[in-house]
């Protein structure tokens, strides 16, 4: 497979919008309109959208920031990770991964992180296959109901 990874211009709405189109695989209780409003505040806080096409549609993308942690030091933390179901088993997802891990090397990460819901099994097994490690829970307390 010869892709090249191309980088979200924030600014490109068409393109915000091509994006939305493969996210909503992984973030189904998100409208265009939130996607964008999100996406927008992400940015302005040092997150990038990553991705690679097949034609006119984007059938794999990333969206990933750099973090400093005292845990880890500073990491490539992986926030969203999609391919769309039909594109899966045709290589994307691992040129990509694999471009993510060179990217966090040559920004100077020393890790790539990620958090992944307990129901998605295959995405497990792919992130196991990758030289991820299951190290630890993420536990999350919704705020709007204390």
């Amino acid at each position: 497979m010869q892709q090249t990874v191309k980088r979200l211009d924030p600014s490109a709405v068409e393109d915000i919008s091509r994006c939305f189109q493969v996210f909503t695989h992984l973030r189904p209780k998100l409208d265009e309109a939130q996607f964008t409003a999100r996406l927008q505040l992400q940015v302005a806080e040092g997150y990038r959208i990553v991705y690679f096409e097949e034609g006119e549609d984007i059938v794999a993308a990333a969206g990933y920031r750099i973090v400093h942690f005292l845990a880890w030091g500073r990491v490539l933390y992986l926030d969203d990770f999609i391919t769309r179901p039909e594109s899966r088993k045709s290589g994307y997802g691992s040129a990509l991964m694999h471009w993510l891990s060179k990217e966090g090397q040559s920004l100077g990460c020393e890790q790539l992180h990620l958090d992944s819901g307990y129901q998605r099994h295959d995405a497990h097994r792919f992130y196991l296959r990758h030289g991820f490690a299951l190290r630890s829970h993420h536990c999350a307390k919704n705020l709007q109901d204390a």
